[in-house]
């Protein structure tokens, strides 16, 4: 019976090259047969488990087998191998090459890795939160009740659902939610991505980036603040930067104030992109109202501290020289490319 098998294996296989059009075919069917788990390998390596009188019966045309299939699986490779057009397969080395596509970081991406290397070597800890907040972290718990003017200038989106959510509107959220969990003193920043029913032109968009800072102590001022946002601008821009601030009102911040950047085209000498007066104005800060401190579970007048930010895509503006926001989310490739 076994020799039976094995003539029927040796059958098998010539008939099988015979229809092989490919040499990748003619492999797969010599891995069938005589390959590690093949039909003809198994008899042969279960020789050793027989009687010595069986061995010697099945032994012999066992590996007559495999022989006559290693030469005709040669003579079916070397006929194949004549069939192939030679002109149609020949490879002009001297072409080019296709080039591959190599994506680019989006400007974005490039200025929020530059915030956080700068602050990280500053020893502030990057924070991130949730996109969709409830009231109270995006409002309430910031000193904007809901009867508060300020909420008119973030008409915003609203989900609809049993607890008030939002699209948040800002990143200070982020802030109140690590107070809650951490105690001072601290230095952090957060970035993300925020949203505002805004009237959409060259400088504002519903969709944008924001960045914040906090940094909270017992003896923290604003000479802190300015000297930190100066080592900041400076390092982002590669030139000395000055801070100038204006009172302001903010209802998270007491005192409130817009900060400036002196110039970086004219450095500070008065220049059609600073409209002469030498600076450039670029966000808003001021020292933490204490009644968030008390929202966060601090005692009141314990600690004090300084928040400021400013939306990201404004400073890519600036620093590569880009007229108009919605360049960055438009996905225009050519833009992309750029960076």
């Amino acid at each position: 019976m076994a020799k039976e098998n094995i003539d029927g294996i040796k059958t098998k296989f010539l008939e099988e090259i015979c229809n092989s059009q490919t040499e990748k075919d003619l492999y797969f069917v010599k891995v069938k047969y005589v390959g590690r788990s093949g039909e003809l390998t198994k008899i042969l390596k279960n020789l050793k488990n027989l009687p010595a009188e069986e061995r010697k019966k099945i032994g012999p045309p066992a590996n007559q087998a495999r022989q006559e299939i290693e030469k005709a699986y040669e003579k079916r490779k070397k006929e194949l191998t004549n069939q192939i057009d030679w002109e149609k397969e020949k490879i002009d080395v001297t072409l080019p090459g296709k080039k591959a596509e190599i994506g680019s970081l989006h400007p974005i991406t490039i200025v929020y890795r530059e915030i956080e290397k700068i602050f990280s070597s500053m020893g502030f800890e990057i924070v991130e939160g949730p996109e969709l907040e409830t009231e109270w972290y995006n409002f309430d718990s910031l000193n904007i009740p809901a009867d508060h003017p300020a909420r008119d200038e973030w008409d915003t989106f609203w989900i609809k659902s049993k607890e008030k959510f939002v699209l948040r509107t800002h990143t200070s959220p982020v802030q109140m939610r690590y107070m809650q969990k951490h105690k001072p003193p601290f230095q952090i920043i957060a970035p993300g991505r925020c949203f505002r029913r805004e009237a959409t032109d060259a400088a504002h968009e519903h969709t944008f980036h924001q960045f914040e800072a906090l940094v909270v102590g017992k003896d923290i001022n604003v000479g802190h603040f300015k000297h930190i946002a100066s080592q900041f601008f400076s390092a982002f821009f590669g030139q000395d930067i000055n801070i100038r601030i204006r009172p302001t009102f903010f209802p998270f911040v007491e005192p409130g104030f817009e900060f400036d950047i002196s110039c970086t085209v004219c450095k500070g000498k008065g220049c059609p992109s600073c409209k002469n007066g030498g600076w450039l104005e670029i966000g808003g800060a001021g020292m933490v109202n204490q009644n968030v401190f008390v929202a966060a579970g601090y005692p009141r007048n314990r600690y004090q501290g300084f928040a400021w930010g400013f939306g990201i895509e404004r400073l890519a503006m600036m620093k590569y020289r880009i007229d108009h926001i919605h360049w960055f989310e438009s996905g225009d490739l050519r833009f992309i490319k750029q960076f």
